[in-house]
Formats: C-alpha cells, structure tokens, sequence
C-alpha cells in the first residue's frame, strides 16, 4: 500500500522516505518470496528458524506495505530468502547486475562454497586439525558380492593399506569390499566394510558367509525350515532348529537366499558399523 502525498528523490541518491512511498520493501520481499516459489505461510514457517515467529498476516502486511519488519526481522527474512549478500536488491532504484537466472547460479555457488568447509571465516581461536592418525589394516583383494557372488576364503591375500585411525571400528580384523548392489542403500558397490571374524551371528546382524563357494554380504536371518528339510534341521533329541536365510537391503531386486542343508555354508564374520 502506497503512502498518500508524492515524494521524489531529487539526488538520486538512496532515500527511504521515497522507498517507503514505493513499498519498495515490500514489493521486493514478495518478490524474492516468489522466486523462491514459497506462499506467505511457507515464509512465516521458515522464519521460525531465525527466530522470528509471526502470523502470516504479518508476511502480508510487509508485502503490501502496511507495516514494515523491525532491523532484527528484515535480517531473518534476507537469511531466509538468501539474500544476506545482496541488499541492494531491496533498492527501488537499483538496476539487478543479475536477473533470476543468474541469481539462482550465485546462491548455488555459494552453497557449495559453503558446504566444501574450505572458505569458512577463520578466527583467533581456529587451529588447523592435527594430521590423521594413521594405521594398517588387511584388506581382501576379492570382494565380497552383493549381487553375483565371488571367491573368498581364508586363503586368499590381504594387501595392507593405511587408513585414518579414528575410521576404523573397535575389534575390526579385515576390510573387504562389495560388489554389486543388493545392499543399497545401506553399502554401497566397491566400499570396503570392517569385519570381525566369527562362526555365529545374531539374527539381524550383517555377515560375511561363504555359500556354495561364493562369498556374500547379507543380513542374517532364521526361518522355520521348510518341510523338505525338516528331518536336517531335527536333532537326536528331536529339537528343530532353525534354517538360515540371508536377507539382501535391496530387497525389491533381490529376493532372500535360503540355505540348502546340502550345500556349503560357513559364517566367516560380522560387519562392524
């Protein structure tokens, strides 16, 4: 809303009684918002967390000039908005260097500048991180498949590699790498994971296992065995125990892996992590 009785900027120079004639504030704010494609109660919501709590009819009487945002409040809503570096986007008489495009790119930019963690603002109290720790450890050169399965066993060669101390978890023996993909999202193809070796694993733990002369990484699990293999899985004493089955995270693209009686199957070691 236009204040009545005209005012004009003889100087050329920046003049808030003109601006708030113009409800150039409000008119930049709606349209920031807009770029943005968040309606007023989307603002209002995200302004909660620069501690601002309003109503949305508080976002709609800046826009249309009623009332102006406090200093404290127009800070929150160029942080919002992202336009902390660029104030003179709120100048009436301010032609853009950029137009929305371009604006886009230079917040993407940033972001990214940000989130590198490489150009943070250094203080008196910022020290540069003590160097790594380094260690050894043995890591398989065949990889455990996720997917179409590969040769691991006892026997095969470890080549040793140096890693970050503080990366490796407690009671890790060996690292392996995966192959393939039916632990997405969980582990990914060509990650190496750290193993403790084992012969047992709880129901829900992630092992390594040989099968067939395949090795695996799959989640643990036990079912009621199925009626062709009962008289397998029935002790002398008649107890029935349960028959393994091993679970892949991909589960849409893989299905479960029963464990035939007949077939080899060792549990070689549970992933840490």
């Amino acid at each position: 809303m236009k204040k009545e009785g005209k005012i004009t900027n003889i100087s050329g120079k920046y003049n808030a009684a003109v601006e708030r004639n113009e409800n150039v504030l409000g008119a930049k704010i709606a349209e920031a918002r807009k770029q943005m494609r968040w309606n007023q109660a989307a603002l209002t919501e995200i302004l909660k967390e620069y501690g601002v709590s309003l109503s949305t009819g508080a976002v709609g009487k800046w826009e249309t000039g009623e009332t102006v945002p406090s200093a404290y409040q127009f800070l929150a809503v160029c942080a919002a908005l992202g336009m902390e570096d660029s104030l003179s986007f709120y100048h009436g008489n301010h032609s853009p260097e950029l137009n929305e495009e371009g604006m886009r790119k230079v917040r993407e930019y940033k972001e990214d500048l940000i989130s590198s963690g490489k150009y943070s603002p250094r203080t008196e109290e910022t020290f540069p991180a003590a160097p790594a720790v380094l260690c050894e450890m043995p890591v398989a050169y065949l990889a455990a498949a996720a997917g179409t399965g590969n040769w691991l066993d006892d026997n095969e060669a470890y080549e040793m590699m140096s890693f970050p101390e503080d990366g490796i978890p407690k009671g890790a023996e060996l690292g392996i790498r995966i192959s393939g993909d039916s632990m997405e999202p969980a582990y990914h193809d060509g990650q190496i994971v750290w193993v403790k070796k084992c012969t047992e694993l709880n129901v829900g733990d992630v092992g390594i296992f040989l099968y067939d002369g395949k090795a695996f990484i799959k989640q643990y699990g036990e079912q009621e065995p199925e009626k062709e293999f009962l008289d397998e899985y029935t002790d002398h004493y008649g107890t029935v125990h349960k028959q393994p089955v091993l679970y892949s995270c991909n589960a849409a693209k893989y299905s479960p892996i029963v464990i035939n009686p007949y077939s080899t199957f060792r549990i070689c070691g549970r992933v840490l992590g």
